[in-house]
């Protein structure tokens, strides 16, 4: 089991996300007092009883204003059994691509719900992307289960409608648990409550202390070296009149002193002569070190480029079939002119044809859509100026995701995947609806 637990949240608006991770900072211990006094006074200003623990997360102005949550901000808390790192997003729809951002490294996300809303839109989106995007765990937190009239009958009708979903979403029963909590009153969050005696499982700290994870959960499958080169070091100083490295951080398999390689695409092939780091020399580097590289050979090397495992390298590709999340405000056309960045190589690219669309709320499939709007999931086919290094994201999420970039203004279009990522999906035509 990992030391250290990545997590994020999800849900609709006012489902009480920022409540709940205010609540988990509070009954973990990890805000200071000075920051408890401050959220009191404010709460008293507001003419509540209590404190209003959202005004520990909501750190923007407008995020305070609106009483919702806008921006992605990543919240550190530990217990004596584990660390954390949680990704707070939005719930709101118009902010579907931070929520993206936020679950894309998550090896486990809290979805929420409203008691008394139960399943809906957003709900199901959400469980969507976080499918698509190869979250292994979920927590259904069904949430202000204090304000129903029949708890135990909401969570097991909400329970059971969620497993229903999640199963076509390709989640094993295993990988879901659900748990009925109160962020405001603290109820089955950092302990097991009596107000629900109908729920015999563990709280939600409990559960995240203990659930299973692997640390690179999203890896899924081992795969050889793969090193994006992120910047020449050449000094040139009297110290190091030669000094020839390939700055990079390792984002699969291990690289190791010695080991032949292949850079691609121009499939030259050498050895590593040295791994090199701030700290001294390695020798083996694993996923997620940045180290740099020096080559046994003067071989031709630029940003962008792959340092691969000699054997099993991939095939460099200038034209696959991606699953995107559409996240620009105008829609998606067949031919339209975008950047691509992949790793650290970013590429003119031009989409093809619009395969289908995924409708998230009734799993089907629309095929050869006319466009993608804003928060459709879809597939498509692109063709790349410069060819990529990529693996399918069903082998590989770090080698197999990239993003669509407006050329113009700058602003990410598109999440991306490599590959079909809708086979783990249980998708229908949208005919038989």
């Amino acid at each position: 089991m990992s030391d250290l637990l990545r997590l994020a949240t999800a849900g609709s608006v006012d489902d009480g996300k920022s409540t709940l991770v205010g609540r988990l900072l509070y009954d973990t211990k990890s805000v200071l007092a000075d920051q408890i006094d401050a959220v009191t006074r404010a709460s008293v200003d507001k003419g509540l009883a209590t404190p209003d623990l959202s005004l520990l997360v909501d750190g923007l102005r407008a995020e305070r204003e609106q009483g919702i949550t806008i921006d992605v901000a990543y919240r550190y808390f530990a217990t004596p059994a584990r660390s954390f790192v949680l990704a707070d997003t939005p719930g709101h729809v118009q902010y579907t691509r931070n929520t993206v951002s936020g679950a894309s490294t998550a090896q486990l996300v809290i979805l929420l719900v409203d008691a008394r809303k139960g399943v809906i839109e957003q709900t199901r989106r959400h469980a969507a992307v976080m499918a698509l995007l190869g979250v292994p765990k979920l927590v259904l937190a069904v949430n202000k289960i204090d304000l129903v009239d029949d708890p135990a009958g909401v969570f097991d009708k909400i329970r059971t409608e969620f497993a229903v979903l999640t199963a076509k979403l390709g989640w094993s029963a295993d990988d879901v648990q659900e748990i009925p909590v109160s962020a405001l009153h603290g109820d089955n969050v950092a302990s097991r409550s009596e107000n629900t005696p109908y729920y015999d499982g563990p709280s939600l700290i409990e559960h995240l202390e203990s659930v299973p994870v692997d640390a690179d959960a999203h890896g899924r499958h081992e795969v050889g070296l793969r090193f994006p080169v992120q910047y020449v070091i050449r000094p040139r100083t009297a110290e190091y009149p030669d000094y020839r490295g390939y700055a990079g951080q390792v984002a699969a398999g291990v690289v190791s002193k010695g080991d032949e390689v292949v850079v691609l695409p121009s499939g030259t092939r050498t050895t590593v002569e040295r791994i090199d780091t701030a700290n001294g020399e390695l020798a083996s580097a694993q996923p997620g070190r940045s180290v740099t590289l020096i080559l046994a050979d003067d071989v031709d090397v630029s940003r962008g480029d792959v340092i691969a495992a000699a054997t099993g390298a991939p095939e460099p590709i200038d034209a696959f079939d991606a699953t995107v999340c559409w996240l620009g405000d105008k829609p998606l056309r067949p031919g339209a002119r975008l950047l691509l960045k992949h790793g650290t190589r970013t590429t003119q690219a031009i989409v093809g044809s619009l395969l289908e669309r995924f409708d998230e709320q009734h799993l089907a499939a629309d095929p050869n859509p006319e466009t993608l709007a804003l928060n459709d999931i879809g597939r498509i086919s692109i063709r790349v100026a410069d060819p990529i290094v990529a693996d399918d994201y069903s082998v590989n999420r770090h080698t197999g995701s990239f993003l669509l970039i407006d050329p113009a203004g700058g602003n990410t279009l598109a999440a991306g995947l490599v590959g079909d990522a809708l086979t783990a999906v249980e998708v229908g035509t949208e005919a038989g609806v």
